[in-house]
């Protein structure tokens, strides 16, 4: 599979632009740390654009990716991307099996939150992100409250990295697409 067609998969099941721009999220911060580890750029960035394709069409935790990853399968998308894929959901209580699948989760909801956390910057920068300033805004229950605060500590212990260092890199990762989600880099 290459990312065209993973592309196309999620333009035809996301029609929200913000479910597309969580996408392309998820899909750079799986890539920078693939090359950090010495894995598939290509297919970790995949497994990231692809992880909520299906949230417009399954907005629930019974149907939410498991539905997704039988459509997957039906398009040929391989075992390993769709496992992750279900790796993402921790309501599900999928074990890891590889490094991909710790990733997903560690880099969904903190891209979407340092993202958050740009927006209300007085310039949108992810420049303006620092470590002390994310986690500020996760004691704030009313700021992105749908983000589980303990999925982002949870995300970064799991994949082995200070959740300090963790936000660092999620930011970094984020500004060579920030103009595609709507930030300054």
């Amino acid at each position: 599979m290459h990312r065209e067609d993973a592309w196309n998969i999620l333009l035809e099941y996301s029609r929200e632009e913000r479910t597309r721009k969580h996408g392309i999220a998820v899909e750079a911060t799986m890539q920078a740390y693939a090359r950090l580890l010495h894995e598939d750029e290509e297919k970790w960035g995949i497994t990231g654009l692809l992880h909520d394709f299906d949230w417009e069409i399954h907005p629930t935790e019974d149907l939410h990716p498991k539905e997704g990853s039988k459509l997957l399968a039906a398009r040929g998308v391989p075992e390993d991307i769709r496992y992750a894929i279900l790796c993402h959901a921790p309501f599900l209580g999928m074990e890891y099996t590889q490094q991909m699948d710790r990733a997903i989760f560690a880099c969904d909801e903190l891209s979407g939150f340092v993202l958050a956390c740009a927006l209300v910057k007085p310039d949108k920068s992810l420049s303006a992100i620092e470590p002390a300033s994310v986690r500020k805004k996760m004691k704030d229950k009313a700021f992105a409250r749908s983000v589980s605060r303990d999925d982002l500590i949870k995300g970064a212990s799991d994949l082995g990295v200070e959740l300090d260092e963790h936000i660092r890199f999620v930011a970094e990762a984020l500004k060579p697409v920030a103009h595609q989600l709507g930030v300054n880099p």
